[in-house]
Protein backbone atom coordinates (compact mmCIF):
# COMPACT_ATOMS: atom_id res chain seq x y z
CA UNK A 1 0.00 0.00 0.00
CA UNK A 2 1.86 3.31 -1.10
CA UNK A 3 0.98 6.92 -0.01
CA UNK A 4 -1.75 7.31 -2.75
CA UNK A 5 -3.68 4.64 -1.63
CA UNK A 6 -3.46 6.24 2.55
CA UNK A 7 -4.43 9.57 1.04
CA UNK A 8 -7.26 8.16 -0.53
CA UNK A 9 -8.75 6.26 1.96
CA UNK A 10 -8.36 9.28 4.13
CA UNK A 11 -9.62 11.59 2.17
CA UNK A 12 -12.49 9.54 1.58
CA UNK A 13 -13.13 9.15 5.32
CA UNK A 14 -13.36 12.71 5.65
CA UNK A 15 -15.76 12.76 2.74
CA UNK A 16 -18.28 10.69 4.49
CA UNK A 17 -17.23 11.55 8.37
CA UNK A 18 -17.95 15.18 7.24
CA UNK A 19 -21.03 14.12 4.96
CA UNK A 20 -22.89 12.90 7.51
CA UNK A 21 -22.22 15.62 10.08
CA UNK A 22 -23.73 17.82 7.91
CA UNK A 23 -26.80 16.28 7.87
CA UNK A 24 -26.60 14.45 11.75
CA UNK A 25 -24.34 17.02 13.72
CA UNK A 26 -24.32 15.51 17.43
CA UNK A 27 -22.39 18.97 18.59
CA UNK A 28 -24.49 21.31 17.10
CA UNK A 29 -28.02 22.51 16.16
CA UNK A 30 -26.31 26.08 14.34
CA UNK A 31 -26.86 25.36 10.76
CA UNK A 32 -23.47 27.46 10.58
CA UNK A 33 -21.78 24.45 12.30
CA UNK A 34 -23.28 22.51 9.14
CA UNK A 35 -22.39 24.63 6.62
CA UNK A 36 -18.86 24.27 8.11
CA UNK A 37 -18.77 20.66 7.84
CA UNK A 38 -19.83 20.91 4.16
CA UNK A 39 -16.55 23.30 3.33
CA UNK A 40 -14.59 20.23 5.01
CA UNK A 41 -16.50 17.74 3.10
CA UNK A 42 -15.75 19.81 -0.32
CA UNK A 43 -12.25 20.40 0.77
CA UNK A 44 -11.70 16.59 0.99
CA UNK A 45 -13.40 16.04 -2.21
CA UNK A 46 -10.79 18.29 -3.71
CA UNK A 47 -7.87 16.01 -2.13
CA UNK A 48 -9.61 13.01 -4.05
CA UNK A 49 -9.93 15.10 -7.22
CA UNK A 50 -5.98 16.00 -6.93
CA UNK A 51 -4.91 12.09 -6.36
CA UNK A 52 -7.21 11.64 -9.67
CA UNK A 53 -5.07 14.23 -11.57
CA UNK A 54 -8.33 16.02 -11.92
CA UNK A 55 -6.28 19.75 -11.20
CA UNK A 56 -8.65 21.84 -12.62
CA UNK A 57 -12.27 20.47 -11.12
CA UNK A 58 -10.41 20.13 -7.80
CA UNK A 59 -9.64 24.23 -8.44
CA UNK A 60 -13.02 24.20 -9.28
CA UNK A 61 -14.09 22.95 -6.36
CA UNK A 62 -12.58 24.98 -3.73
CA UNK A 63 -13.01 28.25 -6.17
CA UNK A 64 -16.78 27.32 -6.24
CA UNK A 65 -17.96 25.48 -4.07
CA UNK A 66 -15.96 25.79 -0.81
CA UNK A 67 -15.73 29.45 -2.21
CA UNK A 68 -18.81 31.35 -3.08
CA UNK A 69 -21.46 28.41 -2.70
CA UNK A 70 -21.17 27.81 0.70
CA UNK A 71 -20.69 31.83 1.32
CA UNK A 72 -23.90 32.36 -0.30
CA UNK A 73 -25.22 29.57 1.68
CA UNK A 74 -23.98 31.79 5.07
CA UNK A 75 -25.03 34.98 3.59
CA UNK A 76 -28.95 33.33 3.57
CA UNK A 77 -28.74 31.69 7.08
CA UNK A 78 -27.81 34.97 8.61
CA UNK A 79 -30.28 36.50 6.59
CA UNK A 80 -33.14 34.02 7.57
CA UNK A 81 -31.79 34.60 10.86
CA UNK A 82 -31.94 30.91 11.75
CA UNK A 83 -32.06 29.99 15.59
CA UNK A 84 -30.56 26.74 16.68
CA UNK A 85 -33.17 24.29 16.41
CA UNK A 86 -34.97 22.53 19.65
CA UNK A 87 -34.81 18.60 19.53
CA UNK A 88 -37.75 17.36 18.58
CA UNK A 89 -38.84 13.60 19.88
CA UNK A 90 -38.29 11.13 16.97
CA UNK A 91 -41.38 9.41 15.96
CA UNK A 92 -41.11 5.53 15.36
CA UNK A 93 -42.82 5.34 12.36
CA UNK A 94 -40.84 7.86 10.47
CA UNK A 95 -37.96 6.27 11.94
CA UNK A 96 -39.00 3.24 10.73
CA UNK A 97 -40.05 3.83 7.15
CA UNK A 98 -36.55 6.26 6.93
CA UNK A 99 -34.76 3.19 8.22
CA UNK A 100 -36.43 0.93 5.60
CA UNK A 101 -36.47 3.03 2.61
CA UNK A 102 -33.01 3.80 2.81
CA UNK A 103 -32.21 0.51 3.43
CA UNK A 104 -33.72 -0.17 -0.29
CA UNK A 105 -32.13 2.11 -2.06
CA UNK A 106 -28.48 0.75 -0.62
CA UNK A 107 -29.37 -2.76 -1.39
CA UNK A 108 -31.07 -1.85 -4.96
CA UNK A 109 -28.06 0.31 -5.57
CA UNK A 110 -25.46 -2.14 -4.69
CA UNK A 111 -27.53 -4.95 -6.31
CA UNK A 112 -26.97 -2.83 -10.20
CA UNK A 113 -23.02 -1.85 -9.43
CA UNK A 114 -22.61 -5.47 -8.88
CA UNK A 115 -24.50 -5.94 -12.10
CA UNK A 116 -23.02 -3.51 -13.90
CA UNK A 117 -19.20 -4.23 -13.73
CA UNK A 118 -18.45 -0.36 -14.15
CA UNK A 119 -15.62 0.79 -15.78
CA UNK A 120 -14.90 -2.63 -17.41
CA UNK A 121 -14.01 -2.66 -21.30
CA UNK A 122 -13.35 1.60 -21.14
CA UNK A 123 -10.27 3.10 -22.69
CA UNK A 124 -7.51 4.77 -20.72
CA UNK A 125 -7.68 8.62 -20.50
CA UNK A 126 -5.67 10.22 -23.02
CA UNK A 127 -5.51 13.76 -21.00
CA UNK A 128 -4.86 14.71 -17.47
CA UNK A 129 -6.13 17.68 -15.73
CA UNK A 130 -6.22 19.57 -19.54
CA UNK A 131 -8.64 22.46 -19.56
CA UNK A 132 -9.16 23.11 -23.50
CA UNK A 133 -10.85 19.80 -24.52
CA UNK A 134 -13.22 20.63 -21.29
CA UNK A 135 -13.83 24.05 -22.78
CA UNK A 136 -14.39 23.15 -26.01
CA UNK A 137 -17.04 20.35 -24.86
CA UNK A 138 -19.23 22.31 -22.65
CA UNK A 139 -18.91 25.48 -25.06
CA UNK A 140 -20.14 23.38 -28.05
CA UNK A 141 -22.09 19.94 -27.17
CA UNK A 142 -22.77 20.98 -23.44
CA UNK A 143 -24.00 24.76 -23.81
CA UNK A 144 -27.70 24.12 -23.63
CA UNK A 145 -27.64 22.52 -20.03
CA UNK A 146 -24.43 25.18 -19.53
CA UNK A 147 -27.14 27.70 -19.99
CA UNK A 148 -29.86 25.70 -18.05
CA UNK A 149 -27.98 25.39 -14.83
CA UNK A 150 -27.43 29.68 -14.67
CA UNK A 151 -30.91 30.17 -14.97
CA UNK A 152 -31.51 27.73 -12.32
CA UNK A 153 -28.77 29.43 -9.89
CA UNK A 154 -30.40 32.82 -11.05
CA UNK A 155 -34.11 31.45 -9.89
CA UNK A 156 -32.66 30.27 -7.15
CA UNK A 157 -30.91 33.71 -5.84
CA UNK A 158 -34.28 35.58 -6.73
CA UNK A 159 -36.18 33.25 -4.40
CA UNK A 160 -33.75 33.85 -1.88
CA UNK A 161 -33.99 37.05 -1.92
CA UNK A 162 -37.95 37.12 -1.75
CA UNK A 163 -37.91 34.84 0.82
CA UNK A 164 -35.55 36.62 2.84
CA UNK A 165 -37.43 40.25 2.69
CA UNK A 166 -39.09 40.74 5.89
CA UNK A 167 -43.16 41.82 5.64
CA UNK A 168 -43.72 45.62 6.42
CA UNK A 169 -46.93 46.09 7.52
Amino acid sequence: MDLTDILFFVFAALTLLCGALVVANPFSRNPVTSAMFLVLAIISMAGLFVLLHAFFLAAVQIIVYAGAVIVLFLFVIMLLDLKEEQRRRIKLFGFVGGLVSVTAVLVISLDSLKAAHPGAGLPAPRLEGGTAALGKLLFTQYVLPFEVVSVLLLVAMVGVVLLSKKDLK
